[in-house]
């Protein structure tokens, strides 16, 4: 059943005195245990966010594209800013529970495309997780070794890599699984004591960062600045579809909705003013980087402690280890919050057992779904090497950012029958979802020209199709103004991001298209089997989940 249609049920039920007396009980509830304030939701969108990005791809991409990689950064922050407007809106809009892109979805669509973004979404958290606590591994290792007497003493299954058996496919790891357990534990104690420890951790790496940036402004030789861009302009394009990955985290935010003190206040302002100061941050490591060392003799594992060993500056480098592991764990401890949230979310409503949807009494945590993301996340990084499916990342992602910038195109349509009449053989809802639908394919397939270098005709005649379905979304549909938050420039700007995120999707390697496919069937199929006979049915208790939504959006 279309989340359209609870929405407009639910409304209507809302009236009720039973509804009233519910969401009098659940808003007293949940203020009684909202615990984040306006500084910790940015430092939570921060935490998730700076991460391997700052210490390990400003390198990698700055081979390519050399100093240019600034503008690599100052680009895909841009195109960033476009889907954080959006979820901001969305947000704002939504302020009482968790549920982020699969929330949002649900209302706007329906229940399968919800538990679509929702699969998608949480193979991209789980991988990830796994990665980066092999990483964090590696890194706590490294900085347990800068004292003499324990180097060289920690063999490859405790935190270096992993010990490999079958030709790699299996590789033993230790510490990564340790470490994940220790988070988890921080995450089901309560919401209190994790964002505090997520507050100090994130503070930490953004004074060594600035310490950093101030230190090597010092270093910098301007001449190295020359040529900005040695490759071409291409290079440096092609820079901010990777670096794009590294802003990733300010949807964590949206996540933390029930935690949030002010939530239609708080937390577009933690989307937007996290995203900006990662922006800031990232822009200056990349100047001063490519400014202390020549691009070309930057390292692609640790480009930043190498640039000031170069120097001669061991006691930063030291400093940027330190950082190095704060980062990988915040941004590790709030990828593991995000992940229960949007389980918890799908426990609700029944596309999954209900033992997701379980909270702690006294801690108010979602223990059953914390443990069991922790557990995954636990066995992937202690059995296998994830690094190797590091090239089917980033779907969910850009996925998920899609379909939450069409969902403020969806929830913002009213109802036009009065104003014009609709095609005779489509509804206008309906008009509107195809031409949401060419603007991707457009997308998709400017793409697909730009990455194996078609002629430009072919790349142009794709932006004016996405142009044209453009011009449909905004003369052929009328818009209304959402109660707090409003991203601005309706259609276009959600257009736009749903333009740039599938373009960026057109970029990744094959194996993770056909990931995207395989994993959306076995979704059609888990909800075929489970999810519509055991979903949560039309009940007055979504006037309260899903409260806000205006009725001209079904």
């Amino acid at each position: 059943m279309g989340g359209a249609h609870k929405v407009t049920t639910s409304a209507a039920s809302a009236s009720s005195s039973s509804s009233s007396t519910r969401r009098s009980f659940l808003s007293g509830f949940w203020s009684s245990v909202r615990r984040l304030g306006l500084l910790e939701l940015i430092l939570l969108g921060i935490g998730a966010s700076i991460g391997a990005g700052i210490f390990v791809v400003t390198g990698t991409v700055a081979r390519d594209a050399g100093p240019g990689v600034t503008i690599s950064f100052v680009l895909a922050g841009a195109a960033c800013v476009l889907n954080a407007l959006c979820y901001a809106e969305l947000a704002s809009r939504f302020p009482a529970v968790v549920g982020g892109a699969y929330l949002y979805t649900y209302a706007a669509f329906n229940e399968l495309t919800a538990f679509l973004v929702f699969t998608q979404l949480m193979l991209d958290y789980h991988i990830g997780a796994a990665s980066i606590a092999r990483s964090l591994a590696s890194y706590f290792v490294s900085l347990l070794e800068l004292f003499p007497f324990l180097k060289g003493h920690f063999p490859s299954w405790i935190g270096h890599g992993g010990k490999e058996f079958f030709g790699g496919i299996v590789s033993i790891n230790i510490l990564a699984p340790i470490l994940l357990i220790i988070l988890t534990i921080i995450l089901c104690y309560g919401v209190k004591e994790s964002s505090a420890f997520n507050s100090f951790m994130t503070s930490l790496k953004v004074l060594i960062v600035i310490f950093v940036v101030l230190v090597g402004a010092f270093e910098v030789d301007v001449s190295n600045w020359t040529p900005f861009a040695p490759n071409g302009f291409k290079a440096v394009v092609t820079g901010a579809t990777v670096v794009f990955f590294a802003y990733v985290g300010f949807d964590a935010v949206a996540n933390s909705a029930e935690e949030s003190k002010r939530p239609q206040r708080d937390l577009p302002i933690g989307i937007l003013a996290s995203l900006v100061v990662c922006v800031i941050l990232y822009v200056g490591v990349c100047l001063v980087i490519t400014g202390m060392v020549p691009y070309q003799q930057l390292g692609e594992d640790a480009p930043l402690a190498e640039a000031f060993t170069a120097k001669g500056l061991k006691f930063v480098s030291i400093l940027i280890s330190i950082g190095a592991v704060a980062g990988l764990t915040t941004t590790l401890l709030v990828g593991l919050y995000v992940q229960s949230r949007l389980y918890l979310g799908l426990g609700r409503d029944g596309l999954l057992p209900k033992i997701f949807a379980n909270v702690h009494p006294t801690r108010h945590t979602p223990i059953h779904s914390q443990v069991w993301v922790g557990t995954v996340a636990g066995i992937l990084a202690g059995l296998f090497n994830v690094h190797e499916l590091s090239h089917i990342l980033s779907v969910g992602t850009l996925t998920g950012y899609s379909v939450v910038s069409a969902c403020v195109i969806t929830l913002r349509w009213k109802d036009k029958a009065t104003n014009r009449t609709p095609l005779r053989c489509i509804s206008s809802w309906l008009e509107g979802v195809i031409s949401l639908i060419i603007v991707a394919c457009g997308g998709f397939a400017a793409g697909l020209c730009y990455r194996f270098g078609a002629s430009y005709i072919y790349l142009l005649v794709a932006v004016v199709i996405a142009i044209l379905a453009a011009a449909a979304l905004h003369f052929r549909q009328a818009y209304a103004d959402p109660a707090g938050f409003s991203c601005p420039g309706v259609p276009i700007i959600p257009v736009a991001s749903v333009f740039f995120n599938i373009f960026l999707f057109a970029q990744l390697h094959e194996e993770a298209w056909y990931r995207f496919v395989i994993l959306s069937l076995i979704s059609v199929v888990i909800y075929a089997i489970y999810g519509q006979y055991n979903a949560v049915p039309v009940s007055s208790e979504h006037s309260v989940v899903y409260h806000g939504v205006p009725s001209e959006a079904a």
